[in-house]
């Protein structure tokens, strides 16, 4: 996911309809214009599937197909990338030379820094722009110029299992880091088997699990003045105590690091874990694994945080092979109401669109969900305009988790270095 402000479920049937004109795999070439005189448009998308059935490869390949039927002269080749690839995949292509057109995934201002991508407003119709919400459409600037498009939006919360919790003894969530930790200590205890709490510090989403844990120390990524502050004593002390108190005594993953959160959220799911922080689309899961789950504001080292983590994910466009106007046509078709509906229902994610979330808060259907719309004004976010952002993210992602293992002050001393060497280098 995490990668990452808003979130939603529904049981729509996306069949891949697999035509000529769209597929799931994808050479990573750059689109073109081919001898019929058609063009050829190459999407690249994250999967949120946690599985091969529920892989975004039909959402894509469905919409591609609807788009080119309304659109003959425009063909859509779709490739869908896991999260853990997608980002070393992108920058394959991009030194290669067989850039796609269109790109969704996690982050967006590296490619700004490298003057690779169209503006929103080049791409996006009027009216397609003003649908977009207005503050994730700010968090999609750099320097007060939008490159980013938000395509979905979640907020993170605590998650628990209410019959686990009954069986320890436990009557309430925990609302801070001790009563966390003492509530994991009698789930060890009186549910053995059972991973108290799951904690993936693993290279899918480190730098979301990160910061939230930061976030309990009033601590984060960055200072007031934005400036990164990864080695920072509120952060150093955040992985001692997680160390000292989850890690250590074994209330946690024997080996946070490697542990992803694919496999925190399929625990939970099947009932393999007690507590974990999670996005909406964990419902789903729950609610599949006949989990008995409630959620609660995410406990901080003194109380819940006032500010929980909110995460947007991107669609952008690359200028390299000329293709805005057809680029503009097909994101105007991706972002209209039923098309945004169809891919925030299925994976329980919050929308970016102002029609998209009325429909959402209105139709009844979503009760769930009313916890993390509650929590979402409050939230905070990576600093996506920070076009060093995505470097230190990948960076984050690949070590943050050995700071539970090894000395935290080396590790996240090494990761600011780096962090300020990006800087100096942009």
């Amino acid at each position: 996911m995490d990668k990452r402000v808003l979130a939603l479920v529904s049981a729509c049937a996306l069949g891949a309809l697999a035509l000529t004109s769209c597929g799931s795999g994808g050479s990573g070439a750059g689109g073109g214009t081919d001898a019929d005189g058609k063009v050829t448009l190459k999407l690249v998308a994250a999967d949120y599937g946690d599985k091969e059935s529920n892989s975004s490869k039909a959402y894509w390949n469905k919409l591609a197909a609807a788009f080119t039927a309304a659109n003959p002269d425009i063909r859509v080749d779709v490739q869908v990338v896991n999260w853990n690839d997608i980002d070393k995949q992108v920058k394959t292509m991009i030194q290669s030379g067989n850039v796609p057109d269109v790109l969704q995934t996690g982050g967006y201002a590296d490619k700004v820094a490298d003057d690779l991508l169209y503006k929103a407003e080049d791409v996006l119709s009027p009216g397609t722009r003003a649908d977009l919400i207005d503050s994730f459409a700010r968090a999609g600037q750099v320097k007060g110029v939008q490159y980013g498009i938000p395509f979905v939006s979640s907020a993170r919360a605590l998650f628990y299992n209410k019959a686990l919790f009954q069986q320890a003894g436990i009557a309430q969530p925990p609302t801070s880091w001790e009563e966390l930790r003492k509530d994991a200590e009698q789930l060890k205890i009186k549910v053995p088997g059972v991973t108290p709490y799951a904690l993936p510090l693993g290279p899918e989403e480190a730098q979301g699990e990160s910061m939230i844990w930061e976030l309990g120390n009033d601590g984060g990524p960055t200072g007031k003045d934005g400036a990164y502050t990864l080695n920072s004593q509120a952060d150093i002390d955040t992985f001692r105590w997680l160390r000292a108190n989850l890690v250590d005594p074994g209330l946690t993953y024997a080996n946070p690091a490697t542990t992803d959160r694919k496999t925190a959220f399929a625990d939970f799911a099947a009932g393999k874990a007690a507590m974990l922080n999670g996005h909406p689309s964990l419902i789903q899961m729950a609610q599949a694994g006949k989990v008995d789950y409630g959620v609660a504001p995410i406990p901080g080292k003194t109380g819940p945080l006032a500010s929980t983590l909110g995460v947007a994910d991107w669609m952008m466009a690359f200028k390299k092979n000329g293709h805005r106007d057809q680029i503009r046509k097909f994101l105007d078709f991706a972002y209209t109401k039923d098309n945004q509906l169809a891919f925030d229902e299925t994976y329980n994610l919050m929308p970016v669109t102002q029609s998209a979330l009325h429909e959402l808060t209105t139709d009844g259907k979503h009760q769930d969900l009313e916890p993390f719309f509650a929590l979402l004004p409050h939230a905070v976010f990576y600093p996506l305009g920070d076009t060093t952002w995505d470097a230190v993210s990948a960076e984050l992602k690949k070590s943050v988790g050995s700071a539970v293992s090894g000395d935290p002050a080396k590790v996240l001393g090494d990761l600011q270095k780096k962090a300020q060497d990006a800087v100096a280098n942009k």
